[in-house]
């Protein structure tokens, strides 16, 4: 079931043309895996996506009024605030009072261990687990993730991929993935799309990236 539809999308910044009619589709149950190289437009669509810049043309149509829980390149959490709080803000949608889903440390353990330290005194890879929990609070149908390897230790690298191949084996959810770290990308992508010069230029089945010679695309 395709949950979310990109047709024909058009950005611009100034005189220059960052998204040229891309054109997509990310389902329940499956891991869509957006590649390119920096500065192809890759973010600018994400947020294009989130309504954090305007399209000038096109149309994004997503499943009724469900959620998408975004998880940004950089993380962005409260790193004053503690874990806990950062976990609540993630609630923001929900109905007053509502508890913290077990779940959440049911996939990140650590994030229980540290309930009650600040966000800004976790590591980098902590506080990425922190940010995917934060955005899974809401209860998201839909959950983009923004370079989510980048400056993680690769055990907790691990630990991420693994958290992302269960949330899609569910089938309640769909996931977009947007990521630099190829052999990550490779590993969990059910379906692919690559990026050059704001363009959608190759899409396909993740069990085939190899045989298309995806790696060698993307870094040219």
């Amino acid at each position: 079931m395709s949950l979310l539809q990109v047709s024909n999308i058009n950005q611009y910044y100034g005189g220059s043309h960052i998204l040229r009619d891309v054109s997509f589709e990310a389902r329940l149950g499956r891991i869509t895996v957006l590649l390119g190289r920096n500065g192809v437009g890759k973010t600018t669509l994400l947020k294009s996506l989130m309504g954090a810049v305007p399209i000038r043309n096109g149309s994004i149509t997503f499943d009724g009024q469900s959620i998408i829980g975004y998880v940004p390149q950089g993380r962005e959490i409260f790193a004053r605030l503690t874990v806990e709080d950062n976990l609540r803000m993630g609630l923001a949608t929900r109905p007053s009072g509502t508890d913290i889903p077990t779940e959440l440390f049911e996939l990140f353990p650590v994030l229980k261990q540290m309930l009650h330290r600040r966000g800004g005194d976790l590591s980098g890879g902590q506080q990425q687990q922190l940010a995917i929990a934060r955005a899974l609070a809401s209860g998201p149908k839909l959950l983009v993730l923004d370079e989510p390897t980048e400056g993680i230790q690769p055990s907790i690298i691990k630990d991420i991929g693994r958290v992302i191949r269960m949330l899609a084996g569910r089938g309640d959810m769909a996931i977009l993935l947007c990521e630099q770290y190829y052999d990550f990308a490779e590993e969990l992508a059910d379906d692919y799309l690559v990026m050059e010069r704001g363009e959608i230029i190759a899409t396909g089945l993740g069990s085939e990236m190899q045989s298309k010679g995806i790696r060698q695309l993307v870094s040219i």
